[in-house]
């Protein structure tokens, strides 16, 4: 069978209940949960996504964990990357022909959190994963079998059904209620979303149909034609624009300038604005300063809003991925022999003095007992290794002399 004959199927099989589809979405009938949610969605999976708060909170999980790499791992005392593996490439370098590993994983960290499961085919050669195909999540039904496996039917574009395998899909799942199909936070926080939108509306009218004068320029007599054309007229070229910001304004006649001040229904918007964009990020673990928030100070507590973000907003993903693919590309003998690991330093990576010091610490700087060699180190700045032993042992090289000191001293240098 040629490998891109993998969704090709002789005859699609029948069903007895009447079928309904639209644009590749398919339906076991009238009466299928699935259809009165499609209508009511309004065929618009990303309507969601038009909120600026939700869209921030999808893109920073999304991109994070798009762009950390994963690592699969050989366990043991000497811990080393499985390079060897098949799975390895598939983490690493090319996913399939099209993506790159960002870009499949991001898809993938997308279609969980917008609908609660992920799904990807896996393609088999030989026994060997070579390919991960994403599925669309409407295309795909997961069920679990008496026997506890589970299966799931993919309908195709032409509205094919076909029968996958557990080991046929890799499937990401996000909190789930009866461990087969997860929880969509993006349909959870409807509510919230509903509402942050519905305030971005309000804001729009406002600019669209509202009166937005700064202020009036009030006089004690109605103005004559010319004295009104004329005030108009230097409003608009003398005082307009970020040119004439600051400049004093010459009135006649008599005028005074009065300023509007904001209203008490203009700042409780704001503040509903603000409210709604926390319930957002509340839905998602995002720190409200991640979101482009000004109401913290930038400095040392946005680093540790950061940290929290890896630790509470990211960490539950890390692990739900390296146990959905430990699941699906592993054999039971391989499970006791390999583990897959997100590398979440990439992303707590200080300043370079904070890397400075935090390295010569580990080297053994202070009297502190080493626990890392100068090659690990190297390896941690993407710098090439030492071609000396002694780099690959655990040594400080600020307390204790190499070979090269004792070659020395034995020279009477």
């Amino acid at each position: 069978m040629g490998l891109f004959n993998i969704f090709r199927h002789k005859q699609p099989e029948a069903s007895a209940r009447p079928q309904a589809s639209a644009q590749g979405h398919s339906f076991s009938g009238m009466d299928d949960p699935a259809l009165l949610e499609y209508i009511r969605a309004g065929h618009k999976s990303d309507e969601a996504l038009r909120n600026m708060a939700a869209l921030r909170c999808v893109s920073l999980i999304c991109e994070s964990i798009g762009m950390l790499p994963a690592n699969v791992i050989r366990s043991g005392p000497e811990k080393q990357l499985a390079k060897e593996h098949p799975s390895y490439r598939l983490l690493k370098l090319r996913p399939n022909t099209w993506q790159t590993p960002y870009e499949f994983k991001s898809q993938m960290q997308l279609s969980a959190l917008m609908h609660g499961d992920a799904y990807a085919r896996i393609v088999w050669s030989r026994n060997k994963p070579v390919m991960w195909v994403p599925l669309p999540f409407e295309s795909v039904k997961a069920k679990l079998r008496d026997d506890w496996t589970m299966v799931y039917e993919y309908t195709r574009k032409d509205g094919g059904l076909i029968t996958l395998e557990q080991r046929d899909v890799f499937h990401l799942r996000d909190l789930s209620l009866d461990g087969v199909a997860g929880l969509s936070r993006m349909r959870l926080a409807r509510g919230a979303i509903k509402l942050a939108q519905d305030a971005e509306t309000a804001a729009a009218k406002i600019f669209e149909t509202g009166n937005m004068a700064g202020g009036a320029i009030e006089v004690p007599k109605g103005l004559s034609d010319q004295a009104y054309a004329r005030m108009q007229k230097s409003l608009r070229e003398d005082y307009s624009g970020v040119e004439n910001s600051g400049k004093w304004m010459i009135l006649e006649e008599q005028a005074k300038a009065n300023k509007f001040a904001a209203t008490a229904k203009e700042s409780q918007h704001i503040e509903n604005r603000n409210a709604q964009i926390e319930e957002v990020a509340r839905a998602f673990g995002v720190p409200r300063p991640l979101l482009m928030m000004d109401d913290t100070s930038w400095g040392s507590g946005i680093e540790q809003l950061g940290i929290f973000f890896i630790q509470y907003g990211l960490q539950h993903w890390f692990t739900a991925w390296e146990q959905a693919i430990a699941r699906s590309m592993f054999s039971d003998a391989e499970m006791d022999q390999l583990y897959v690991k997100f590398n979440e330093k990439a992303l707590l990576r200080g300043t370079l003095k904070d890397q400075s010091d935090g390295f010569a610490k580990a080297l053994g700087a202070g009297g502190i007992a080493p626990w890392m060699t100068q090659n690990e180190v190297r390896d941690n700045l993407d710098m090439p290794a030492f071609d000396d032993p002694q780099a690959n042992q655990l040594r400080n090289p600020m307390t204790q002399k190499g070979k090269g000191d004792e070659s020395d001293k034995a020279a009477g240098n």
